[in-house]
């Protein structure tokens, strides 16, 4: 070998290295920003947030966290002002409920590129609680995620001449949440919500945190984290399982667990689904 082509290789060998620099470089910078996008422009690894609405003081919004296309939470961030300067059941808007508390609701969109089941997430603030008295009648954030459009949503309405029939036609077992009980009826807007029986807030215990299920005309619709606000004022950080169905209905990502936790970097209130794996 000449002298020269030695001297080719040489030059081809630091090429490849600089190269290789540069691109871990780049990489470590979209990372460090919280994105880094694939070959066809989505992002792949990385967090995407939905739009932002307000609430209290601050803001809400969708977020998904990504890792090589696969989502690993799909959540509601919440700003570190949005728990304080919230309506109480005094104030304007918002809907009265049968037992005279008031509920504010506000639908969340979810990012573009959403490569979830889920389509959008209400969220909805109960400054007095709900029903039934003595469980739920804390103050406490409701967060749907909901696997059906917004305009199927609305049409769970009680003008519907089929409202009771669609309520109370429950899914096949397979596609139900193991060792969950459908509630009778339906609520309007929402859907028939299904409850783990041996929860501690129906079992005698104060109700802190709890994880709820719906469906609707004979398909699982939404998955709901509930939560009193004054547990998301304790800044905490809990992961807990959830049921995972034997089938479901649309093939996607689905979650096995949740999480809720203060993020102390973003300054965000964090409650999001978690655990996805690829299910038929």
């Amino acid at each position: 070998m000449t002298s020269a082509m030695k001297q080719d290789r040489k030059r081809n060998r630091v090429r490849r290295h600089m190269t290789a620099v540069v691109m871990m470089a780049v990489l470590g910078v979209a990372l460090a920003a919280g994105a880094v996008t694939g070959p066809v422009g989505r992002i792949s690894t990385g967090r995407l947030y939905g739009a932002e609405v307000a609430l209290g003081n601050g803001i809400a919004r969708v977020y998904i966290d990504l890792l090589e296309g696969v989502p690993q939470e799909v959540g509601v961030a919440l700003s570190e002002a949005a728990l304080t300067g919230l309506p109480d059941d005094h104030s304007t808007g918002g809907i009265q409920m049968p037992d005279g508390h008031r509920m504010f609701e506000q639908v969340l969109a979810m990012p573009a590129n959403n490569p979830t089941p889920y389509k959008s997430v209400m969220l909805g603030w109960n400054p007095g609680g709900h029903e039934p008295a003595g469980i739920y009648d804390k103050p406490h954030f409701d967060f749907h995620f909901y696997t059906i459009t917004e305009a199927e949503r609305m049409a769970i309405d009680p003008a519907d001449p089929q409202f009771e029939t669609k309520a109370n036609r429950h899914p096949a077992d397979t596609f139900a949440p193991g060792g969950y009980i459908a509630l009778p009826g339906g609520v309007p807007f929402m859907g028939a919500h299904w409850v783990n029986p041996l929860t501690p807030e129906l079992n005698s215990q104060p109700f802190v945190q709890t994880f709820l299920f719906g469906s609707w005309d004979g398909r699982m619709i939404f998955a709901e984290p509930m939560i009193t606000k004054a547990f998301l004022d304790s800044r905490p950080d809990l992961t807990a399982p959830i049921p995972v169905p034997a089938r479901h209905a649309q093939p996607g990502y689905y979650p096995s667990s949740y999480r809720i936790r203060w993020d102390e970097d973003a300054k965000e209130y964090r409650v999001a689904l978690s655990g996805f794996e690829w299910r038929n």
